[in-house]
């Protein structure tokens, strides 16, 4: 089996769904970026405490949004809360190596999204599809030292850490270590 990024599914779990990304999607992204500083921070977009996000304008990121709609290279599915129906995130699988049936997964879920399990059941949906749908052997990701919330996560799924990057990010002046951590087919339990 090959994964193909090119399908772009939906996939519904009992506290998110998790749909096809949109361009005007961008407009819920960007503004959840700019409310939650933290997200800069621990996603290692910015270099300060006081620094705020890349300032995209939202035209530029609504085309973006819309490229990854569509693109064969990557799936982008937004988190979406049942619960109030409101966008808080989303969740990426990118970096295909076709050959070694592996890539990397990031996610990014906003303050509306946290501390309610929002995070757990997308990151363990959207691996359950790598896996058992588009064929992966390894899913990949990096997470900083500085959130252990995020590495709680990942492990509570499956993921296991691999390895540390030391000093890979310089933030208030101070060095962050990056944490590799990877989930492989043969161990995942759904």
């Amino acid at each position: 089996m090959t994964a193909d990024f090119t399908a772009k599914p939906t996939l519904v779990g009992e506290l998110v769904t998790l749909r096809p990304i949109r361009a005007e999607d961008a407009d819920d992204i960007d503004r959840i970026i700019h409310e939650d500083r933290e997200i800069g921070r621990l996603t290692g977009s910015v270099n300060s405490s006081s620094e705020e996000p890349g300032g995209m304008p939202l035209e530029k990121l609504r085309e973006i949004y819309g490229g990854w709609a569509e693109a064969d290279d990557r799936l982008v599915l937004a988190v979406i809360d049942r619960a109030t129906d409101e966008l808080v995130g989303e969740v990426v699988l990118a970096g295909l190596d076709e050959g070694n049936r592996s890539c990397w997964f990031r996610t990014l879920i906003g303050a509306a999204g946290r501390g309610r399990g929002l995070g757990t059941e997308a990151t363990q949906l959207i691996v359950d599809h790598g896996f058992g749908v588009l064929g992966l052997h390894r899913i990949t990701l990096e997470v900083y030292d500085f959130n252990p919330r995020a590495r709680h996560v990942y492990e509570k799924v499956g993921f296991v850490h691999e390895g540390t990057g030391r000093e890979a990010l310089l933030f208030d002046g101070e060095w962050i270590d990056v944490h590799y951590m990877a989930a492989l087919a043969a161990d995942w339990t759904t």
